[in-house]
């Protein structure tokens, strides 16, 4: 019977016509088998890419070890696995043959079941290292796709920066105009301090929103300068005044058990921005999640590290305890996209201190920010420079 047509090919190299007859006869049920008498026979069906090459050692003209360098030598026919079958039993002439590029030896007379075995095993290795090297050719297409989209998604992202940089212009720039053109009452120039204040803040987490990508690669250089975190406080909940008066929420904070008063500073290292991107996604969270009525709580304490805790009443669901910080986690808000407490944390990591969640008070949900430098906290020394 045949051999199917998908079954290995393997090239048989000998002069002798009994070794080649002895060979066919072990392997032709389970190969397809090609016959060569010499050197430049094997060359020309090698070409063909078998799938092994059982090689003499001792013919004329040229020898195995010199047709066996020559197909270590061809970029095409390299990666051929050949086995030399010699009468030479000498270790040196083994050495020899691995050396040019065999990958195994037998000695004459040859043996079915070794023969049959040895070709198994170096076949299924070559398999082995074919699917290695396939595998590693998509590892490398995945890896080029992954760099294409990380670079259609910076140039995305400058996109974006630039168009929405456009509108804001006239935010930040409109309200400075109209209280310089206009006769207004004190009520409504604070209204346009605040709409280009929050243009500022809008075009500072334009701006962010490239770091946060780099902080997820852990490519982020902090610049690290003296921030009192009390104003960046007070310019958060600012912002969330309406958010705080539409859910009647009473908020309070405190310096080391203190009520905080005029002139208080709690200075920790850090960018400024940062503080206020990640202050105001654990504030805004705590309005959400706090019921209607009730006291948010924020606490300051400088001790070592120096800690800020978010309080509020109500908890926060069992199932995504574990998951809180987790990118996309969110629970019970029909807008919620999951990403405000992911980049507080994130952001938290990157500034070198921590972020973590606190229910062990029955009732009460608790985000403590544990700062990178205690001494930072201390009223008035300044942070030491990085």
């Amino acid at each position: 019977m045949e051999p199917r047509a998908d079954r290995p090919k393997i090239l048989l190299v000998d002069d002798e016509a009994a070794n080649l007859k002895l060979l066919r006869e072990i392997l032709r049920q389970d190969y397809r088998l090609v016959f060569a008498r010499n050197v430049r026979e094997m060359l020309q069906y090698a070409a063909e890419q078998p799938d092994l090459i059982l090689l003499d050692i001792m013919m004329p003209e040229m020898d195995g070890y010199t047709g066996c360098q020559m197909l270590k030598d061809n970029p095409e026919t390299r990666d051929i696995p050949v086995i030399f079958v010699t009468a030479k039993v000498d270790m040196e002439d083994e050495i020899r043959g691995l050396e040019v590029g065999a990958v195994d030896y037998l000695t004459k007379p040859v043996l079915g079941p070794v023969v049959r075995a040895r070709v198994k095993t170096h076949l299924a290795l070559r398999q082995a290292r074919e699917t290695i090297i396939e595998q590693n050719r998509e590892i490398q297409k995945q890896n080029e796709a992954l760099k294409e989209t990380a670079r259609l998604r910076d140039d995305v992202e400058q996109i974006i920066r630039h168009d929405l940089k456009g509108p804001l212009n006239a935010i930040i720039g409109m309200p400075d105009m109209l209280i310089g053109e206009l006769a207004l009452n004190e009520r409504q120039e604070q209204c346009l301090r605040v709409i280009e204040d929050c243009g500022f803040r809008l075009l500072g987490m334009i701006n962010l929103s490239h770091d946060l990508y780099k902080m997820e690669r852990g490519l982020y250089s902090v610049d690290h300068q003296p921030v009192d975190m009390i104003e960046v406080l007070q310019q958060v909940v600012n912002e969330l005044q309406e958010m705080i008066r539409s859910k009647k929420l009473v908020w309070r904070a405190t310096l080391n058990g203190i009520p905080v008063a005029t002139g208080d500073t709690f200075m920790v290292s850090g960018e400024k921005l940062l503080y206020h991107s990640m202050l105001s996604n654990l504030v805004k969270n705590a309005i959400e999640a706090s019921p209607r009525g009730e006291t948010l709580l924020i606490d300051l304490d400088r001790g070592k590290p120096p800690v800020m805790r978010i309080r509020n009443k109500g908890s926060v669901p069992a199932e995504i305890r574990a998951t809180f910080f987790d990118k996309f986690v969110t629970a019970g808000k029909s807008q919620g996209t999951g990403l405000g407490t992911y980049s507080a944390k994130l952001i938290a990591t990157t500034l070198g201190g921590d972020l973590s969640l606190d229910t062990s008070q029955a009732g009460e949900t608790s985000l403590v920010i544990r700062f990178m430098d205690g001494k930072c906290a201390i009223k008035p020394a300044p942070c030491p420079s990085t």
